[in-house]
């Protein structure tokens, strides 16, 4: 494929976040594009304001002419549309060019200097990180962020192709289309059991990608993961490592120690420990290209974060309301590590919505042993996405693993009544479904609460 020829874009699932931003991407570029998805959300509503078409039934007749003509129409699409679509059907069986939207990530990044973050946790908050430290001190990029950069209320970001910044997904081995400069993997935790199998498939996948690197190129790697690369970590002998850690004010203040030099008294806004190696990892990375450290340490502290990770909806004296996209029990961990660490002796509801019915099945005991850690443990019904259910595998199963005192599971329209009934000091509501499209909402209600 190649780019100069393509004429017009269509994207089968054009809401997801990764699509997205190759929408976003394409219509830059003055490309027309369209797309397709199943239900109106406020990412969508960005993209059509933002002079691009989006439809939502699938069939052929709504989708306009020029984009069934063959030649000079690309149709990008994700792995999560089910091959029963109508609209990808068609696509393909009529002789047009259909690319998976990681082939084109890999296409359109492969002439850059492409710093791609990978990781079953952390790489969303790593590379929007990244992405601001290299925007803020003057390195002008591109972007492919797998969430909401509140810094630019945006997941996209194009100033110039030689530098390219990108989340490397691991779901269906997407990351595997990349051909990094610089890279990064976060972690290599079991998920996605649904597509791989087991945790060895995983690891394999993640040493692939570790061997994709362009000539002298680099990798960066947690310290504690079986791979060979720059590591860091926090108060350990990492090459880059996070030490003398204080808190004051809801934020962290400490030093970093890299090969070749000590930087003191550093501040960085987000909590939890996972954030700070994810600060630090994307820190690491955008040394290799921004030589002033002391610029990438002043840019650190102006890191607003990533909508759904760890997000204050609300933070008054009396109430708290954090919205975070956890939806694997690592993620539910490090959310209540960093509650704990910020928020210690609270009174906290967490709210959780399963994600997959086969995530749920696979994960059921770490789940339960994670929520259980919250004295009140609140379950929605399960989100599907793209599967059909499993026989026995419900959120009540879930519940019944649980050990919290007080658990029990609500419907989406008693989120409000069940937080004013329980008067919480602290709200959670974790999951990756759309208990997030929820939040908005819930948080107009709750915008005059106190306990």
């Amino acid at each position: 494929m190649e780019l100069k020829k393509i004429q017009r874009v269509y994207l089968i699932g054009i809401g997801g976040i990764g699509m997205s931003a190759i929408a976003r991407y394409f219509n830059f570029l003055t490309i027309p594009v369209s797309g397709y998805d199943k239900a109106k959300t406020p990412l969508i509503e960005e993209l059509i304001t933002e002079g691009i078409s989006v439809f939502f039934e699938d069939k052929i007749h709504p989708i306009p002419e020029d984009f069934l003509q063959t030649n000079g129409t690309l149709i990008v699409y994700t792995p999560a549309i089910p091959l029963k679509n109508k609209q990808f059907s068609y696509f393909l069986n009529n002789g047009f060019i259909i690319k998976k939207r990681s082939e084109v990530l890999g296409i359109i990044t492969k002439e850059s200097y492409c710093l791609a973050v990978a990781g079953t946790h952390g790489k969303t908050t790593t590379s929007a990180i990244l992405a601001h430290l290299l925007k803020e001190t003057g390195i002008k990029i591109t972007a492919f962020l797998g969430g909401i950069s509140e810094n630019i209320n945006s997941n996209f970001i194009l100033e110039s192709t030689e530098y390219a910044v990108v989340e490397a997904d691991e779901f269906d081995r997407s990351f595997l289309q990349l051909s990094p400069t610089i890279a990064c993997i976060t972690s290599m935790d079991a998920d996605h059991l649904d597509v791989y199998g087991d945790q060895q498939a995983i690891a394999d996948s993640f040493r692939a990608f570790s061997k994709l690197l362009k000539p002298k190129g680099k990798l960066f790697v947690k310290s504690g993961l079986p791979l060979t690369g720059i590591t860091y970590g926090i108060e350990d002998n990492s090459d880059f490592c996070i030490r003398n850690i204080s808190i004051s004010n809801g934020s962290y203040f400490f030093d970093i120690k890299t090969p070749t030099t000590l930087l003191e008294n550093v501040t960085f806004n987000k909590p939890g420990r996972h954030n700070l190696l994810n600060c630090l990892a994307a820190f690491a990375m955008a040394a290799e290209v921004q030589k002033s450290l002391p610029d990438l340490v002043q840019a650190l502290a102006t890191f607003k974060g990533v909508m759904r990770r760890f997000s204050y909806q609300i933070k008054t004296d009396n109430f708290i309301f954090i919205d975070d996209y956890a939806h694997h029990p690592i993620e539910i961990d490090a959310v209540y590590q960093a509650v704990e660490e910020m928020h210690p002796n609270k009174k906290v509801l967490a709210i959780f919505q399963p994600h997959l019915y086969s995530r749920t099945r696979d994960f059921g005991a770490d789940f339960a042993k994670s929520l259980s850690r919250f004295a009140n443990s609140y379950l929605l019904e399960i989100y599907p996405a793209r599967e059909a259910p499993i026989p026995g595998i419900t959120s009540s199963w879930l519940l019944d693993q649980i050990t919290s005192p007080n658990k029990k599971i609500i419907p989406k329209i008693a989120l409000e009544e069940e937080v004013k009934k329980l008067q919480p000091d602290i709200l959670l509501t974790m999951g990756a479904g759309d208990i997030g499209i929820l939040v908005k909402e819930l948080k107009k209600k709750l915008d005059s609460y106190e306990n």
